[in-house]
C-alpha cells in the first residue's frame, strides 16, 4: 500500500497552520511535524485548538492558510488519499452496542474496503493483540470501558493505516484499563510503525506514553519536545504539570460544562 513518496514523506506535516472561526482565530501558524513510529502528544487548555487541529488532519474542516500533509497527501487537495492512510478514534464510544465484538470488526473491515481474503486474518490478528479473542462473539454492550477502547483502537486499525489519531483515548476508564490501552498502544506502534498522534488532559499518560509532546495555547504551540526535555527545561524537580502551567500561564484547565457532561457520559457509557 506504501509509496516511495509515502515512506519518504513524515507522518504528519504542518506548516503555518491556521483556522478561523469569524474573529475567532483558532489556530496561529502552528508548525509541526511527526514521525513514522511516533507517538506524539498534543495538550491544551479547553479552546487551544486540540481539537481543530484534529479536524484537519483528519479532512473534516479545512484550513483557512497554511498547508498540512498527512502520510504525504495534502489533507485539502487530496482529502480521499488522506482518509484511505488514517485511523481515528473519537472520545465518545463508536462501537456499536448491539453487535459483537467480531461483527463490529467485521464491519469496520468492509467499510475500509479490506479484501475478502485478508479479512478473517485480520480480524484474528487484532483480536489477539487488543486480548479480546475470549470475548470476540459477546455483545459490546457487555464490555468493560478498557475492552470497548481496545477494540475501537481494533476497529481503527483494520486497514493498516499510516497514521492513528486519537481523541481521549483513556478518558473515562480506571487505572489498569488504562494503562492496559497504553501497552496496546505501544505494540501498535513497534509492530506497525504506525504514527500516532492523540490529544490528551493526562499528564501522566503524556509523561509516560508519548515520545514527543507539544502544548497548544490560544492555538499556537508554546512548548514542544520530549517528556525528559520540557520538564528538565522547567527546572529542577518540574513535573509536568509545571511545565503545562508555564507554558500556558494557567493552571491545568480540566473543562467546563458541556467538558463534564461529555466526560460522564463517555464514563456512563464506558460503565
Amino acid at each position: 500500500m506504501s509509496g516511495g513518496r509515502e515512506q519518504q514523506a513524515p507522518a504528519v506535516e504542518v506548516r503555518r497552520l491556521s483556522r478561523r472561526y469569524g474573529d475567532l482565530l483558532a489556530l496561529d501558524r502552528l508548525d509541526l511535524t511527526i514521525a513514522h513510529g511516533e507517538l506524539f502528544g498534543l495538550l491544551g487548555s479547553n479552546g487551544a485548538g486540540k481539537t481543530t487541529t484534529l479536524k484537519i488532519l483528519t479532512t473534516l474542516l479545512p484550513p483557512s492558510a497554511g498547508a498540512a500533509m498527512v502520510a504525504g497527501f495534502d489533507v485539502v487537495r487530496a482529502s480521499r488519499e488522506v482518509r484511505r492512510r488514517i485511523g481515528y478514534v473519537p472520545q465518545l464510544v463508536s462501537a456499536d452496542a448491539m453487535l459483537t465484538g467480531r461483527e463490529n470488526l467485521v464491519l469496520s473491515a468492509k467499510l475500509h474496503r479490506v479484501g475478502r481474503a485478508e479479512r478473517e486474518a485480520r480480524i484474528a490478528e487484532a483480536l489477539q493483540l487488543m486480548d479480546l479473542v475470549s470475548v470476540a462473539g459477546t455483545l459490546v454492550r457487555n464490555y468493560s470501558g478498557g475492552m470497548i477502547r481496545r477494540l475501537e483502537i481494533a476497529q481503527a486499525m483494520m486497514h493498516r493505516p499510516q497514521v492513528l489519531f486519537l481523541d481521549e483515548p483513556t478518558v473515562g476508564l480506571d487505572p489498569v484499563a488504562r494503562r492496559i490501552v497504553w501497552e496496546r498502544l505501544r505494540e501498535l506502534r513497534a509492530q506497525f510503525g504506525t504514527g500516532i498522534l492523540l490529544t490528551t488532559h493526562d499528564m501522566e499518560e503524556a509523561d509516560i506514553l508519548c515520545s514527543r509532546l507539544a502544548i497548544l495555547h490560544r492555538g499556537r504551540v508554546t512548548a514542544q519536545g520530549t517528556p525528559a526535555e520540557l520538564k528538565a527545561r522547567a527546572g529542577n524537580g518540574a513535573t509536568l504539570d509545571d511545565v503545562f502551567i508555564q507554558a500556558t500561564g494557567a493552571a491545568i484547565e480540566r473543562g467546563g460544562y458541556r467538558d463534564a457532561a461529555r466526560t460522564r457520559r463517555t464514563a456512563q457509557r464506558l460503565g
